[in-house]
């Protein structure tokens, strides 16, 4: 890696201290080979980012999840992602499914939502992405744009099966996402895939960046130490990390808080006990 190039860490750390990021996965019927049949997967672009940032990859597939399970699954990771893919369930927010808007995939909703709500509660690094934008938004209350050719006319932000629609968003210059971006200027080009977007703002969330549209492209948990979400795909920008770095920077920080505290509680006396030797 080029040290001098901000998009990417300065060096690689240590397998020991590469945290470790969870990334949630599709739940669909797939074929490989001779089989057809449901399968838990992701596209090899949102592994290659973490890794790419000083991470290590974790799978995690839906399934049947409690508050209990969420909170033991990410109590063994340092951060977290909520990838892209099929639409939110509209009855989450109360809205009746429009004509465009796919088939619930309630397993996933329920799996994220659970994760993301375990995510905020412990302060684990998170990082949103499209469909995790959008998820975001409504386990904190919000709403969303079912069908955005609907408000701005046209098909830009999802041109094609598999094609991804260029945009410039700007960038709120006091976010965090300005300061992980490091760059003098507040816009940024960025890879849209998304007909859905984020609607009525959930509170306690922050937009920090739009389209010249006026279409919500990032939005902030400014009560976490690192809780961000996008509608765009950094994934795809294999030049630039930032983001993922970001994350990852932010999952070494939490775990090795965690660590810290862990060993104070562990070496901490007790009355009577202070002429215990301890192991080193």
């Amino acid at each position: 890696m080029n040290a001098s190039d901000p998009n990417v860490p300065a060096t690689d750390p240590p397998v020991s201290s590469a945290p470790l990021i969870g990334i949630t996965t599709y739940l669909e019927q797939a074929q490989t080979g001779v089989w057809d049949v449901p399968a838990s997967f992701l596209p090899k672009v949102y592994l290659d980012a973490v890794t790419d940032a000083g991470g290590i990859a974790v799978l995690l597939p839906p399934q049947p999840v409690t508050r209990a399970v969420a909170a033991s699954v990410l109590a063994r990771l340092d951060g977290l992602i909520v990838s892209g893919g099929a639409d939110v369930d509209p009855g989450l927010y109360g809205q009746v499914a429009h004509p465009r808007t796919g088939r619930p995939r309630t397993d996933r909703d329920a799996w994220e939502e659970a994760l993301l709500t375990a995510a905020i509660d412990a302060e684990l690094p998170f990082l949103g992405i499209c469909r995790g934008a959008q998820l975001l938004n409504v386990a904190l209350g919000g709403t969303l744009v079912q069908h955005l050719p609907d408000l701005v006319g046209d098909d830009s932000f999802q041109p094609g099966a598999g094609v991804f629609g260029p945009k410039t968003v700007a960038i709120d210059a006091d976010s965090r996402l300005a300061a992980l971006l490091r760059q003098d200027d507040d816009e940024l080009d960025v890879h849209v895939y998304h007909h859905q977007s984020i609607d009525r703002v959930a509170d306690g969330l922050v937009v920090t960046a739009r389209t010249e549209e006026g279409v919500i492209e990032a939005v902030e948990l400014p009560t976490v130490p690192f809780g961000l979400a996008v509608q765009w795909h950094p994934e795809e920008e294999t030049a630039d990390r930032r983001l993922f770095a970001g994350l990852v920077d932010a999952a070494r920080r939490h775990r090795d808080a965690g660590t810290t505290a862990g060993l104070s509680t562990s070496t901490s006396t007790t009355p009577g006990t202070e002429s215990r030797s301890t192991a080193p």
